[in-house]
């Protein structure tokens, strides 16, 4: 999913291979985001390890003396990250225990609103975003997308994750949308500051320079909500990033509310994203991240939700586009 001053945002990336798209969504149908300041466990049984973990001496002191590393999230993006009998579970929880275990402290998730969230990060109020925030030059930079100037500080990312962004309709109802250049004139809902909603301002800037009508946006502060503007009948579409739009379409009433149209686009890595004056932080998590690959705790997550196709070989610092 791409808090943003860009996606979960966006500088044009290149289209994802139909295969790619049917691979993953193929692995996905097999396996079974007002800052809400609520702190929960990441929910898949971590326990801190201190001193004795293999990563814990490359951590900041104050990290280390507080046994715990404090994550801002959105937590209502299924299967990236939402909450089930009380508990935070997702791709982005358990990624993070894996990391965790290997550092030696406790990962807590803290509930907020996405595009709120490196700002929350650049307060101190978490010590790293994870919340499949898309790697970006922009996000790295601290550019607006939408003015190219500079607004605030940027971030690094190590970067855990490979997806795109889908679009779905109501099932049995696509109103002719196969492709971004159907959605001119037509009506959108997406999640504030993604990549899906620079996606949808751009396409309807496209659309009014070759005459046609411009797209109606609808940006909403969590994923669900857009979801729940397409089942009342107030939009043609949703987009989001492609493992959320698929977990919607195989899951929501039974599999009977929506379907996915076209193919996945604006293929890029999800980053944990740490303040650019954080570099110890980031150093550690990068080498949790290279360790767990390597010892297959890595691939074990991302077998579980049934979204190997995007996993990544190594651990990359700003590899974002």
């Amino acid at each position: 999913m791409t808090a943003s001053t860009t996606p979960r945002t966006a500088a044009a990336r290149s289209r994802l291979a139909a295969a790619g798209a049917i691979a993953v969504a193929g692995a996905l149908l097999l396996t079974g985001c007002g800052d809400q300041r609520d702190k929960t466990g990441n929910g898949a049984g971590q326990s801190a390890q201190g001193s004795k973990a293999p990563l814990f001496g490359k951590l900041p002191k104050k990290i280390q003396d507080a046994g715990v590393i404090k994550v801002g999230s959105d937590i209502a993006y299924p299967p990236v990250e939402f909450k089930k009998d009380g508990k935070v579970v997702g791709i982005d929880p358990d990624i993070a225990a894996a990391l965790g275990k290997e550092l030696g402290v406790k990962v807590e998730f803290n509930n907020g609103i996405f595009d709120n969230l490196l700002i929350g990060l650049r307060s101190k109020r978490y010590d790293m975003a994870m919340s499949a925030m898309t790697d970006t030059k922009d996000r790295q930079n601290g550019i607006d997308a939408k003015t190219g100037k500079k607004v605030t500080d940027g971030v690094d990312f190590v970067d855990y994750f490979n997806a795109g962004v889908s679009i779905y309709t109501k099932k049995g109802d696509t109103k002719g949308i196969a492709t971004w250049e159907d959605l001119c004139g037509k009506k959108i809902a997406v999640q504030r500051g993604t990549v899906s909603d620079d996606l949808a301002k751009s396409q309807s800037e496209k659309c009014e320079k070759n005459d046609k009508d411009k797209i109606s946006i609808e940006a909403f502060d969590t994923d669900l909500e857009a979801q729940t503007r397409l089942k009342a009948g107030g939009v043609d579409a949703v987009s989001s990033d492609f493992p959320v739009a698929a977990y919607a379409v195989k899951t929501a009433d039974g599999g009977n509310a929506f379907e996915a149209v076209g193919e996945q686009v604006e293929a890029a890595p999800y980053g944990i994203a740490v303040a650019k004056d954080n570099t110890q932080l980031r150093d550690a998590l990068q080498a949790a991240l290279e360790a767990i690959i390597k010892n297959g705790a890595y691939e074990k997550v991302v077998k579980t939700w049934g979204v190997d196709a995007g996993a990544v070989k190594e651990a990359k610092v700003n590899g974002g586009s």
